[in-house]
């Protein structure tokens, strides 16, 4: 066998699809609709989604259930009394830094929570609070005189 007796192996030619060329009338494009008109880009998916989520401010948070959207509640971590009494000391302040510090909240998204301690248990020990939040009964108790 000689060199000039060697073929190339021949390559398929792509299909081209457009207006003109040998391929018909419609070119493959097929007969009106989206599919055969020029430029024949699809809406984006994204375009949708956009538009359901609300863009009026102030809506009340109930309203986006619906779409999934993050609430824009405060998120509180609890502490009870009885917990207290365990782990602080006469006359110490209680903050969310303490809290935090004695390991019993975590913080929420890398920062220190808000905390409101609520009334379960007896408080025997004099304490101060500061930057929490109270329910009622516990209102009463650190009001009253020990």
């Amino acid at each position: 066998m000689q060199i000039h007796q060697l073929k190339s192996p021949r390559q398929k030619q792509k299909k081209i699809i457009g207006r003109g060329g040998k391929k018909g009338t419609y070119s493959g494009h097929g007969i009106k609709g989206q599919n055969a008109r020029s430029g024949k880009r699809k809406r984006p998916a994204v375009r949708d989604l956009i538009g359901k989520i609300p863009k009026l401010r102030g809506v009340p948070s109930s309203r986006y259930k619906k779409q999934g959207v993050k609430q824009f509640k405060a998120i509180y971590k609890i502490v009870n009394l009885d917990i207290l009494e365990k782990k602080f000391e006469e006359g110490e302040v209680v903050t969310p830094a303490s809290l935090l510090e004695k390991k019993l909240v975590n913080r929420i998204e890398g920062k220190i929570p808000r905390v409101k301690i609520l009334g379960r248990g007896e408080l025997k020990k004099r304490l101060t609070f500061k930057d929490v939040e109270m329910s009622e009964t516990v209102k009463k108790i650190s009001n009253s005189p020990a």
